[in-house]
């Protein structure tokens, strides 16, 4: 199978709204989407991350620089604030390059995320 542009999905919790907190949950998601996925850092193309209204210590892109994604491009955006959401969630969608199928990757979902799309496969 030829190389493709795909988006890879993942979301986790966090506890306490500190940068310490903040770093630890990202660098967990992102440490499991790369495994689960077998991605490597030159088949990034973007990521973008996205935080509840709550939480606020912290950019989820600066975690991720310090994982070793200081030279992909990073956004970071405001969650919708939506009656009965997730509370202090981040979300990340990454988009890479690679020979997998779209029903083959693995989107991850940790902590308090874990029940946001479990319509997703494993």
């Amino acid at each position: 199978m030829s190389s493709a542009v795909r988006a890879l999905r993942g979301a986790t919790t966090i506890d306490i709204d500190t940068a310490e907190h903040m770093e630890e949950r990202i660098v967990a998601l992102l440490s499991e989407m790369f495994e689960r996925n077998d991605i490597d850092h030159s088949d990034l193309i973007s990521v973008v991350f996205t935080a509840t209204s709550d939480i606020n210590s912290a950019f989820p892109a600066a975690a991720a620089r310090k994982f070793g994604l200081g030279d992909v491009p990073l956004l970071c955006a405001q969650e919708l604030d939506i009656v009965d959401g997730t509370p202090q969630c981040l979300r990340v969608l990454i988009h890479l390059t690679t020979e997998r199928g779209r029903d083959e990757l693995h989107h991850i979902y940790l902590e308090g995320a874990r029940g946001l799309r479990d319509d997703l496969p494993e």
